[in-house]
């Protein structure tokens, strides 16, 4: 089992944790992380694209020439897609980009994101991350003296104070250890969890 350090918010050690080896010293499978991110960002489209084809656009349908004598094309509408503020052809419609990835997926996947991390020395560990009212430029001191000054911090229960004071930092995130997902690990240069997070985890995929 891979141990830790357990740092406080001073970057400090003051203890050690064991972490599962299913979920923290998985097999890294980086083909994993993409489908699973490729499935998420797939299942953000809102897919409302449209564009108007020819039975649609505002137009008349009256020939646009006779058809003999003239020696143009024998067009029969301005509505034709070669025509300026015609239809368009083979244009975008609405549709769903969803689907779904199975669970044993989406789980080897976050275990080898995880794994990822901390074989590269971009996990830390803290025993707590609690504040006792939102104070942004607390929360960045804290991550800078931890040198994760781009991090994704995840606790086990909402932690109210700290999400408000991480929400207005573009480089960082925090996240409940239940919605912990692969693209988030991966955005992210250091992930920081707390020692109830990092438990948290290890129920959640340890199964």
């Amino acid at each position: 089992m891979p141990t830790m350090n357990v740092l406080n918010t001073q970057a400090q050690a003051i203890g050690e944790i064991e972490l599962a080896d299913a979920v923290f010293a998985a097999e890294i499978k980086p083909y994993l992380h993409w489908e699973v991110v490729k499935g998420q960002l797939a299942n953000r489209r809102a897919g409302t694209h449209s564009v108007k084809t020819r039975t649609t656009v505002h137009g008349t349908t009256r020939k646009t020439y006779k058809q003999k004598g003239s020696g143009n094309a024998r067009h029969g509408s301005r509505k034709s897609p070669i025509f300026v503020h015609g239809g368009i052809a083979h244009g975008p419609h609405p549709r769903d980009y969803s689907y779904t990835i199975p669970k044993k997926v989406r789980r080897a996947a976050l275990c080898s994101a995880l794994s990822l991390r901390l074989s590269q020395g971009e996990l830390i560990v803290l025993d707590g991350f609690a504040m006792d009212k939102p104070r942004t430029k607390e929360a960045v001191a804290v991550l800078g003296r931890l040198g994760a000054p781009n991090a994704l911090v995840v606790t086990r229960n909402e932690e109210q104070s700290l999400h408000l004071s991480i929400r207005n930092v573009q480089s960082a995130k925090y996240i409940r250890a239940e919605g912990v997902n692969v693209y988030d690990v991966l955005k992210y240069d250091r992930l920081v969890l707390t020692v109830d997070g990092a438990k948290a985890l290890e129920e959640r995929l340890a199964k």
